[in-house]
C-alpha cells in the first residue's frame, strides 16, 4: 500500500480524534460512543464508495481505509499496554489501597460471574461447545468505565465511588484477558468441556508470574532512570519502553499474563517513582503518558469500529436471539454484583455504601468497547479455531458491544437525569445562593477599585453599577431567604471547603518545592480522606480522618514487628523518616488555613461556624504538634536536620524566583540564566537528599534523656538501650487491660497515657512509667492503661527492671514517689528485698 495513502489516512484519523471530543460535548454523548459512531460511519462510507459507480476518485482512499493492517496483535501489543500503564500512573494508589477489598472482589468476582453466566446461558440455547461459550463470556466481561466515570465527575458524585469503578475496571480487564487466554487454549485444543478446576488452578500462576515480571522490570527501569538525573527526555524514553518490555517478557518468556505485568510495572513506578526521580521529570513523564493514552484510547476505538461492518457481514436472523441472550446474561451478572455482592461488602464494612441510584447508573453505564472487539478479533484470526465458532464469537461480541454503545451509551445521561443524580440537593441549592451573594459582594469591591484606577466615564460606571447592584440585591435576598441550611450542614460544608483549600495549598507547596514530591502523594491522600470523611460523616467524619492522619499506620506497626522480632530495621527507618517529614509538612500547611476561614468561610457561613472551624483547626494543629514533639524527643538530631533541609529548600525556591524575575526584566542573558539554573539544580538535588536515620543510636540518645536513668554510667545506659523494646500505640488503644498478670514495666518516651482504677484516673506523660506497682507488689494489675495520644513506649521485662532498680537510686525514688501519689505505702513494695537479692 502506498505510504502516502497510509500517512493520509492516519493523519485523518487524528483529525477525527480532534473533532470527536468537542462533538461529544455538544451532543451530550460519551466520548467513546462518538468515536465508535465515527469509526462505523467511516467504514460504511469506504464500503459505499468502493461498491458504487458514482465516482472512482475516492476508491484509493477507501481501499486504504479498509486495507489498514488492523490485527488483534496491534491492539494487544501496541495500544493495550499504553492504556493500562497510563491508568496505573494516573491513580492515587494510597487512596486506592484504602478500598482494595471492594476493588479486588468486584473485579475478580465480576469477571468470573459474568464469564460463567454468559457461558452457561449460551451453552443452553446454542449448539456451541461449553469452552467456546465460556470464551465468549470472558470476552464480553471487560468494561469501559470512561463514560460513567466522566458523568459521575460532572455531577460531583463521591470521589471514592469513581475511584472504585476505575480500579475495578483496570483489574477487570486484566482478569478477563487472563481468562480469555485460558479458554482460548481450550478452544484451540478442541476441548469441548474444560475442567474449571484446571482453569482455576492455572489462574494464580498467570497472575503471580505477571505481577513478579512487572515488579522486577519496574525496579530495573527506576534504577536506570535514577542514574540519568536531569536528562528528562532519557527518563521519559525509558518509561515508554517499560510497559512493552514487561508485557512481552511476561507473555513470551515465562508464559504469564502480560496485562498483569503491565499493571504491576505501572503500580510499582507510581509508588517508587516520585521518591527516586526529580519532581519536574516525574510531572513531565505523567503528562507525556496522558497524551499517549489519549491517542491510544481514541485510535483503538476508531480502528475497532472500522472492523464492525466486516465482522457483521455474515450475521443471521438467529444470531440476534443469541445476542439478546448475551445481553441479558451479562446484565444479570452485573446486577448480581452491584445489588447483591456490593451491599454485602458494605454490611461487612469492607466497602463504602453506594446508594441505589448510583448502582443503577453503574449497571447501565457498563459499556463495552475496544478491548472486547480486540479479543474477538484475535479469535477470528486464529486458524486453529473452528469456522462456526469464529463466526459466532465475532458476531456476538460485536453485537453486544454495539448494544452497549448505541443503546446504553446514548441513553446514559437520560438515565442519570431520570435517577435524579444530576440535580442539586436542597442544601447544595441553598449553599449555591449563599456563595453567589458573597462572590458578588467581593466582585463589587474589586470592580469599584478597578473603575477608579482607570478613570472610566462616570455615566458608564453609574449605568453598569446600577445593573450590577440589582443583581447583587436579588442574590442577597435569595441568600437571606435560604432557611434550608442548618448550622450542622453549614459546619459540614465549611469543613469540606476548608479541606479543599488545604488540598490546593498542598499542591501549591509541591509546585514551589517546599514540600518534596516524595511526600506529596501521602499528604494529598490525607486531604482527600478529609474531604470524603466530611462528605460521609460531617464533623465527626472530619475529626476521624484528622486523627487518622497523625496515627501510626498498619504498615508502621508491621515495620516495628519486623524490627523487634527479626532485626530487619530498613522499613521502620523509612516509615519513621516519612512520618517525620509528613508531620512537618502538615504543620506547615495547617498554619495557612486560619486566614482562609476568616477571609472566605466567615463571609459565607457566619461567625459561629467560623469560630467552630477555628476550634477544630486548633485541635488538629495541637495533635500534629504533639506527635511531632514526640518524634523530636525521640530523635532530636534528626528533627533538626529535617528542619535545616526545609529551610534550604525554601531558600532555593526563593533564589530561583529571583533569577527568573531578573531574566524576565532583561538584566541577564539566556546563557547566564542557564548557568545559574544548572548550579541551582545541583544544589537542589543535594538539598532533596534526606538525612540518614539510625534507630539504634537514636534510642540510646533517648534513654539518656530520661531523668529516671540519670545516675547510670555509660556502659549501663548502652546495655539498657539494647534491652528496651520499642512499642508504638495510637490514641485510644488499650495498652494494659485490667486483671492481667504483670510481666513488664513501660516507660513513656513520648505521648501520654491514662490510668483508670477504682473510679480514679491518673495521666502520665513523657519520662514517666507504669506497671512497676503490680510487679513490686506481686499481684495482678487492677489498672487499665489507655493511650490518649499517639505514643512511643519503651518496654522493659520484669527481670531487667528488678536488676535496674537495684542499681539506680533515682529509679527507686521515682517508684516510691509514684506509690505515695497513689496512696500506697512504699514499705509494702519489695524494693529493698530486690536490692538484697541482686546483691
Amino acid at each position: 500500500m502506498d505510504i502516502v495513502l497510509i500517512t493520509t489516512v492516519v493523519a485523518s484519523l487524528f483529525l477525527v480524534i480532534g473533532v470527536a471530543e468537542p462533538l461529544a460535548e455538544r451532543v451530550k454523548l460519551p466520548y467513546s460512543v462518538i468515536l465508535a459512531i465515527l469509526g462505523i460511519l467511516i467504514a460504511l462510507g469506504a464500503v459505499f464508495f468502493l461498491r458504487t459507480n458514482i465516482t472512482d476518485a475516492l476508491n484509493p482512499v477507501a481501499e486504504a481505509i479498509l486495507g489498514l493492517p488492523i490485527r488483534s496483535n496491534v491492539f494487544l501489543y501496541v495500544f493495550l499496554p499504553t492504556l493500562l500503564f497510563q491508568a496505573t500512573l494516573g491513580m492515587n494508589l494510597r487512596r486506592m489501597l484504602d478500598d482494595w477489598v471492594p476493588i479486588l472482589v468486584l473485579a475478580v468476582v465480576a469477571v468470573i460471574v459474568a464469564t460463567l453466566s454468559v457461558g452457561y446461558a449460551l451453552s443452553w440455547v446454542s449448539g456451541l461447545p461449553l469452552a467456546a461459550c465460556l470464551l465468549i463470556g470472558a470476552i464480553v466481561s471487560t468494561t469501559d468505565p470512561s463514560a460513567v466515570v466522566s458523568i459521575f465527575r460532572s455531577i460531583s458524585a463521591p470521589r471514592r465511588l469513581a475511584r472504585i469503578i476505575e480500579g475495578e475496571s483496570l483489574l477487570n480487564d486484566a482478569a478477563a484477558i487472563a481468562l480469555f487466554g485460558l479458554f482460548m487454549g481450550f478452544v484451540m485444543l478442541n476441548t469441548p468441556d474444560p475442567e474449571l478446576g484446571d482453569a482455576v488452578a492455572r489462574f494464580p500462576v498467570l497472575i503471580a508470574g505477571g505481577a513478579l515480571t512487572g515488579w522486577v522490570a519496574a525496579h530495573i527501569a527506576i534504577w536506570i532512570m535514577a542514574m540519568f538525573g536531569r536528562q528528562e527526555l532519557a527518563i521519559i524514553s525509558v518509561s515508554v519502553a517499560l510497559p512493552y518490555l514487561a508485557y512481552i517478557g511476561a507473555e513470551q518468556s515465562i508464559g504469564a499474563s502480560g496485562v498483569i505485568a503491565v499493571v504491576s510495572a505501572g503500580l510499582t513506578l507510581n509508588l517508587a517513582g516520585p521518591g527516586r526521580l526529580p519532581p519536574q521529570a516525574w510531572g513531565n513523564l505523567r503528562d507525556v503518558w496522558n497524551l499517549l493514552a489519549h491517542w491510544a484510547g481514541a485510535l483503538i476505538f476508531i480502528l475497532a469500529a472500522l472492523l464492525i461492518p466486516r465482522m457483521l457481514e455474515e450475521v443471521r436472523l438467529s444470531d440476534l436471539g443469541l445476542i439478546g441472550v448475551v445481553v441479558l446474561a451479562a446484565t444479570a451478572a452485573r446486577a448480581v454484583i452491584l445489588f447483591g455482592l456490593l451491599p454485602s461488602l458494605t454490611f461487612l464494612r469492607l466497602s463504602p455504601a453506594v446508594d441505589r441510584p448510583y448502582r443503577a447508573a453503574i449497571l447501565w453505564g457498563g459499556l463495552r468497547g475496544a478491548v472486547t472487539l480486540a479479543l474477538a478479533l484475535a479469535v477470528t484470526e486464529s486458524l486453529r479455531v473452528p469456522v462456526e465458532v469464529k463466526r459466532l464469537v465475532g458476531i456476538l461480541a460485536t453485537g453486544f458491544t454495539l448494544f452497549t454503545l448505541i443503546v446504553q451509551g446514548t441513553t446514559l445521561r437520560t438515565m442519570i437525569s431520570w435517577l435524579g443524580l444530576d440535580r442539586l440537593s436542597p442544601i447544595d441549592e441553598a449553599m449555591s445562593r449563599q456563595v453567589v451573594a458573597v462572590a458578588l459582594q467581593t466582585v463589587r469591591e474589586d470592580i469599584a477599585r478597578t473603575t477608579e484606577a482607570y478613570e472610566l466615564t462616570h455615566e458608564t460606571v453609574r449605568s453598569e453599577a446600577k445593573t450590577f447592584g440589582e443583581r447583587l440585591d436579588d442574590a442577597v435576598k435569595a441568600a437571606e431567604d435560604s432557611e434550608d441550611i442548618l448550622d450542622r450542614d453549614r459546619v459540614t460544608l465549611g469543613l469540606i471547603a476548608l479541606a479543599g483549600f488545604e488540598r490546593e495549598t498542598i499542591l501549591e507547596r509541591v509546585r514551589e518545592r517546599t514540600i518534596s514530591a516524595r511526600m506529596a502523594d501521602q499528604i494529598l491522600s490525607e486531604a482527600d480522606r478529609l474531604i470524603e470523611g466530611t462528605h460521609a460523616g460531617g464533623r465527626s467524619g472530619y475529626q476521624r480522618s484528622a486523627r487518622r492522619s497523625v496515627a501510626y499506620s498498619r504498615a508502621f506497626r508491621t515495620a516495628v514487628v519486623l524490627h523487634s522480632r527479626l532485626g530487619f530495621s530498613k522499613p521502620l527507618v523509612r516509615l519513621t523518616a516519612d512520618r517525620f517529614e509528613r508531620l512537618l509538612s502538615q504543620r506547615l500547611i495547617l498554619r495557612d488555613l486560619a486566614a482562609f476561614i476568616d477571609g472566605r468561610i466567615r463571609r459565607i457561613h457566619g461567625r459561629r461556624v467560623a469560630d467552630l472551624l477555628h476550634e477544630l483547626l486548633s485541635r488538629r494543629i495541637e495533635s500534629v504538634d504533639t506527635a511531632l514533639e514526640g518524634l523530636r524527643l525521640q530523635y532530636p538530631g534528626y528533627a533538626e536536620e529535617l528542619e535545616r533541609r526545609f529551610i534550604r529548600r525554601t531558600a532555593l525556591r526563593l533564589e530561583e524566583r529571583e533569577y527568573t524575575a531578573i531574566r524576565e526584566d532583561g538584566l541577564i542573558g539566556a546563557e547566564v540564566y542557564t548557568a545559574l539554573m544548572q548550579d541551582l539544580a545541583e544544589r537542589r538535588n543535594s538539598a532533596e537528599a534526606r538525612p540518614t536515620l539510625d534507630i539504634a543510636v537514636q534510642r540510646s540518645e533517648l534513654v539518656r534523656q530520661f531523668p529516671l536513668f540519670v545516675d547510670l554510667d555509660e556502659k549501663a545506659l548502652k546495655r539498657l538501650g539494647r534491652a528496651l523494646k520499642t512499642r508504638y500505640v495510637n490514641a485510644g488503644k488499650v495498652i494494659v487491660p485490667k486483671d492481667n498478670a504483670p510481666k513488664s514495666v513501660v516507660f513513656i518516651a513520648s505521648g501520654a497515657v491514662e490510668l483508670k482504677t477504682a473510679g480514679q484516673t491518673w495521666r502520665l506523660g513523657r519520662g514517666e512509667m507504669f506497671g512497676q506497682m503490680a510487679i513490686l507488689m506481686n499481684r495482678p494489675r487492677r489498672v487499665e492503661v489507655q493511650a490518649i495520644a499517639p505514643s512511643t513506649l519503651l518496654v522493659l521485662d520484669e527481670k531487667r527492671f528488678r536488676s535496674l532498680l537495684s542499681r539506680s537510686s533515682a529509679l527507686r525514688n521515682a517508684v516510691r514517689a509514684s506509690a505515695e501519689q497513689r496512696g500506697i505505702d512504699p514499705e509494702n513494695l519489695l524494693i529493698d528485698s530486690t536490692r538484697k537479692n541482686e546483691t
